[in-house]
């Protein structure tokens, strides 16, 4: 065999286009944003390049921005002024869901984040026990059944628990379809490790924990060591009605989102972590790796371990980073 046998198909851009087994688009990927209640002009988050926690109204003049970029697909994490331990008031978040829907309308697909960490004093992900030592998953399933109806009364698309308490999604779906919202997709973070690579989320969502007795979230996310548990969330999901499965982080776990995707037979996404995108942004400001190619680069691993769904920092920056030489 020649030694140019294999080389041929990547001699030159054109062929390498033409032969590609894995594409990219802009159209995959979802942008997560942030609407704190209180603040008076946006805020930038540390290491999230072009990622603001917003004030109601720049929430909307940046939807406008991220819709001439080419993005039309969101994630929403509300940031209330007010904390509760039960009864959550979730009118903050749904208030920003039906302003963006009455504004854009079908133009954007706004999916929105029901988790209970912005919205409690301990920034848990539920709602502690009397002890509070552990959280009591029935109390906080009720908790995000309220929220999922609420932001899906208010419009939004879809609903995305990202709590990781069990039962969750077959509590959630049994109210959605009660209450009128059959067409509202569920969207779970089914597979959701606990992980060091959170950081700047929790300072744009203000979500980092504060109990005295239960100071990190492994009793609930999922231990990195045990992929075993992967496997059994996410047939749980899947079996729940969920209608799109997703892991987080990306970058860890490409090795269960290959071996996942390929066994249930489900739309998978994948969250592209706050840690991960910062530590890409960081290489780039340091000049030690060329941006659009680094980003485009994971975001192609991302599909080709199969993610039909890419959650991205960067979404609003994709088309530029797409279209870069």
């Amino acid at each position: 065999m020649s030694n140019l046998t294999l080389r041929r198909l990547r001699q030159d851009r054109h062929v390498r286009a033409l032969t590609r087994e894995v594409s990219l688009s802009l159209e995959q990927m979802i942008q997560p944003c942030f609407v704190a209640e209180g603040v008076s002009s946006p805020e930038a988050v540390p290491g999230l390049t072009g990622v603001y926690q917003e004030t109601p109204d720049s929430l909307l003049r940046r939807t406008e921005s991220d819709l001439r970029a080419g993005v039309s697909k969101f994630l929403l994490f509300g940031v209330p002024r007010a904390r509760a331990e039960r009864h959550v008031d979730w009118s903050f978040t749904a208030g920003q869901i039906r302003a963006l829907k009455e504004r854009f309308g079908k133009d954007i697909w706004l999916a929105a984040d029901v988790c209970l960490c912005s919205s409690t004093p301990h920034g848990h992900c539920g709602v502690l026990n009397a002890e509070g030592d552990h959280l009591d998953n029935a109390a906080s399933v009720n908790e995000l059944v309220a929220a999922a109806r609420a932001y899906a009364d208010a419009g939004a698309d879809c609903v995305a628990p990202s709590d990781m308490m069990d039962g969750r999604i077959a509590a959630i779906r049994a109210a959605l379809d009660q209450h009128g919202h059959e067409r509202t997709v569920l969207m779970s973070y089914a597979v959701k490790f606990q992980s060091a690579l959170y950081g700047p989320f929790r300072v744009a969502a203000d979500s980092t924990p504060k109990a005295d007795l239960l100071r990190d979230r492994g009793s609930y996310q999922l231990d990195p060591a045990r992929p075993g548990d992967a496997w059994l969330c996410a047939e749980r999901d899947a079996a729940e009605g969920a209608d799109i499965l997703m892991v987080k982080p990306g970058l860890p776990y490409l090795d269960l989102l290959r071996e996942l995707s390929r066994e249930i037979r489900k739309p998978w996404a994948v969250y592209h972590v706050s840690g991960e995108f910062a530590a890409l942004e960081a290489l780039a400001a340091q000049n030690l790796a060329p941006r659009a190619a680094l980003h485009r680069e994971i975001l192609t691993a991302f599909r080709r371990a199969g993610a039909s769904i890419i959650i991205t920092y960067g979404a609003r920056h994709a088309r530029e980073w797409l279209n870069a030489s």
